[in-house]
């Protein structure tokens, strides 16, 4: 007979195993065999060990690990229940059923709450086959849950290696093709300047794409480096986010007066994060309230609420606005809702704000608005003495 066809004859119509290794605790022989009585008449196939002291339980999991264990509670200088401690310093995940001739409520439950998996009075051998089948299904579960448990961790590491792999890809990428980039724009420009006018005209305008189109990779090339380091360099500390709104105000202090934008905002907390890359979060949203302005005079709001161990931050201006089918391709990287010619930029500023904020436990979206203009949304997390409800 083939190994198959005998597998398929050691199990149940449920698929549970019905030839089983079992390890008795026991002292009375007789006990024993009622309980060996009882399993083979009902479909059972037994091949049994008993064993009487705590010693001989520990050689017997450790050389043959049984399938399940009966244990009788009161074993004279031991007690059955000891044998869950016993496979929990082995490592060992077998159930245990403690058979005794009498058990209290409180006993009971405490063999239940030290891990037994059921508990079968001698008295009542009758539901002593149930409560194994329950036993090893309750095994297999776990099983189960294990190995999902095993292999969705091993996927979550090959992730995490996969994108250090492509960071690091675009990282070496980037900066190795800086230098030969800037050759070209060198020379492209230099060639420019020299023959403009002595060649024909179509010269004049194939140098022109020429060097427009080397500076375009250039600044793409420089936006890639940019997007690579996040969560390369950095550490998490205390960052008061009203010095930051400060500093990114003052850096686009030309801007805001060009435009004539009203800034106002809430008085902002402190995050755990770091805080140059905070400061680009706020620098890129603000900026692109600035960039994307409607015809009215642009208002910018920055407010924030409290939410769980996270601060949550909303930054809302009057502008343009964002349709909502593209309320998610927005933090794609390179990804743009507007020629070059209507607003000059590769579409990589939000695709950071979205791996800064990711980076940090938190995340970033927009929130539908009546008529123009767009409220972003994100989360970063709360300072550790905020976490813990102490007031600064």
């Amino acid at each position: 007979m083939s190994s198959a066809a005998t597998g398929l004859e050691e199990q149940d119509s449920t698929g549970l195993k019905t030839k089983l290794q079992l390890l008795l605790v026991e002292d009375n022989a007789d006990d024993a065999a009622l309980m060996l009585h009882g399993l083979r008449r009902t479909g059972f196939e037994i091949s049994n060990t008993v064993v009487r002291t705590a010693a001989d339980f520990q050689r017997q999991v450790k050389e043959k690990p049984p399938d399940i264990i009966l244990a009788d509670y009161n074993l004279g200088e031991w007690r059955g229940v000891e044998t869950l401690e016993i496979l929990r310093s082995e490592g060992l995940d077998i159930p245990v059923i403690i058979v005794t001739g009498a058990l209290g409520d409180v006993a009971a439950v405490k063999c239940i709450k030290d891990g037994a998996t059921d508990y079968v009075l001698k008295d009542g051998l009758a539901r002593l086959p149930e409560a194994i089948r329950r036993a090893l299904v309750e095994k297999q579960e776990r099983t189960l849950r294990h190995q999902v448990e095993q292999d969705l961790a091993r996927k979550v590491d090959e992730l995490a290696r996969s994108n250090t792999d492509l960071e690091q890809f675009a990282y070496v990428a980037s900066h190795d093709l800086q230098e030969p980039l800037r050759m070209v724009v060198a020379y492209t420009q230099l060639l420019s300047e020299r023959y403009r006018g002595k060649l024909d005209e179509n010269a004049d305008k194939f140098l022109g794409y020429a060097s427009e189109g080397a500076m375009r990779m250039q600044v793409l090339i420089k936006d890639l480096l940019a997007f690579s380091r996040v969560g390369r360099n950095g550490t998490s500390g205390t960052v008061d986010c009203n010095a930051v709104v400060d500093e990114v105000l003052q850096t686009l202090a030309s801007s805001i007066q060009e435009s004539g934008v009203v800034v106002t905002r809430a008085d902002l907390p402190a995050v755990w994060a770091d805080q140059t890359q905070v400061a680009q979060v706020f620098q890129n949203l603000i900026g692109n309230a600035l960039k994307f302005r409607g015809k009215e005079q642009p208002v910018i709001s920055v407010q924030v609420e409290k939410a769980d161990q996270q601060w949550l931050f909303d930054v809302t201006d009057n502008g343009i606005g964002i349709a909502p089918e593209s309320a998610e391709n927005v933090f794609v990287i390179f990804q743009r809702l507007h020629t070059r010619a209507d607003y000059p930029g590769n579409g990589i500023g939000l695709a950071i704000c979205k791996k800064i904020v990711e980076r940090y436990g938190g995340r970033i979206w927009i929130e539908p608005r009546a008529g123009s203009g767009t409220t972003f949304k994100f989360t970063l997390p709360a300072r550790a003495d905020d976490r813990l409800g102490v007031q600064s």
